[in-house]
C-alpha cells in the first residue's frame, strides 16, 4: 500500500494521518483506563516515548519514505533480516547473550542482506553506491527491533489497549511537527476517495489489528520468537507486489533470501533453545 501510493501521499503525511485515525478509534477504548492508570502511565513516561519514537514515528516514516525509491520486493526482502536483528538489539539492550552460533547465523543472514541492497552487483559495493531505499529500509528494521526489544518492559498491569492508545498518542504529538514541515514544503495530498480508503486500511488494519496482535505476541513468547513471522511479510509483499504493481522477482532476490534463512535458522534455534531453558 506505501508503494502503491508513494506518488499521491508524501511519507510523512501517511504516517501521521495513519496513527491521528488509529488515535481517534482507539480514544473511547482507552480514555478511561488511561485515567485508572495515569500514575502508572507517567512512571513509564520514558519507555513508552521511545516505544512511541521507534515502533510508530521513525520505523513507518523510513519505510514510507524508503518506498519513494525502491520496489515494495525490495523492502520486503530486506525486512527479512529483522529476526537478526532483534537478537542483536536484545543482546546489546542486555536482554539476552548470543552464542557463537547465533553470531554466524547473523553474519551469514547479513551477506544476503547484502546481495539484495546492492542487487547482486559487485560493482555497487565496490563504489559504494547504494540505494538510498534500501538503507532506508535497513534503518527501519533496527527501529522496529529496538521496539520489539523494549516491548517486554512494559508493566504487566498495564492493559495493552490502553498502552497503545498512549504511545499512539505519543506518536501523533512527534509526529506533527515533521508533517506540517512536509506540508509547508512539498505540499499536501489529493482527498479522494482512494486516498481516504489507503490511510483508512493503514489505520485500522496495519496500526490497530496488527499492533495489537503484535505487541500480544512479544509479551506472551518473545521478541525472538516473535520475530520469526516477519518473514509473513516479504513473501506477502512479493506476491502482492507482482499482482497488483507489476514488480518482477529478480534472481538476486532469491540468492539474498537463501543465506538469510540459513543465517535466521542458526540464530534462532539457539534463541529458542535458551529461552525454554529459562522457562523450565
Amino acid at each position: 500500500m506505501g508503494r502503491a501510493f508513494h506518488g499521491d501521499i508524501g511519507p510523512l503525511s501517511l504516517n501521521f494521518w495513519r496513527w491521528l485515525l488509529s488515535g481517534l478509534i482507539l480514544a473511547p477504548y482507552a480514555v478511561s483506563g488511561f485515567k485508572n492508570n495515569l500514575d502508572l502511565i507517567r512512571r513509564h513516561a520514558l519507555l513508552l516515548g521511545v516505544l512511541a519514537l521507534s515502533g510508530m514515528v521513525m520505523f513507518h516514516s523510513l519505510i514510507y519514505w524508503a518506498l519513494h525509491t525502491t520496489s515494495a520486493i525490495n523492502a520486503g526482502m530486506v525486512l527479512a533480516s529483522m529476526p537478526l536483528v532483534i537478537p542483536m538489539i536484545a543482546f546489546v539492550a542486555g536482554e539476552d547473550s548470543l552464542s557463537l552460533r547465533q553470531g554466524i547465523g547473523i553474519a551469514i543472514s547479513f551477506v544476503g542482506v547484502g546481495v539484495i541492497v546492492t542487487r547482486g552487483n559487485a560493482d555497487v559495493l565496490l563504489g559504494l553506491k547504494f540505494a538510498i531505499g534500501d538503507l532506508l529500509v535497513l534503518g527501519a528494521v533496527v527501529m522496529w527491533s529496538v521496539y520489539s526489544v523494549l516491548l517486554k518492559r512494559l508493566p504487566k498491569d498495564l492493559p495493552p489497549m490502553v498502552s497503545l492508545a498512549t504511545i499512539n498518542w505519543i506518536a501523533v504529538a512527534m509526529l506533527l511537527p515533521a508533517y506540517l514541515w512536509e506540508f509547508s514544503n512539498i505540499g499536501g495530498f489529493v482527498v479522494s476517495v482512494q486516498n481516504m480508503m489507503a490511510i483508512a486500511y493503514v489505520a485500522i488494519f496495519a496500526s490497530i489489528v496488527a499492533f495489537v496482535s503484535w505487541n500480544s505476541a512479544v509479551q506472551v513468547v518473545g521478541p525472538n520468537r516473535s520475530g520469526l513471522f516477519i518473514h509473513v511479510i516479504p513473501i506477502s509483499s512479493a506476491i502482492l507486489a507482482i499482482i497488483f504493481l507489476g514488480e518482477k522477482l529478480e534472481v538476486y532476490h532469491i540468492a539474498g533470501v537463501v543465506p538469510i534463512i540459513i543465517g535466521i535458522l542458526l540464530t534462532t534455534r539457539g534463541v529458542n533453545k535458551k529461552t525454554q531453558t529459562a522457562k523450565r
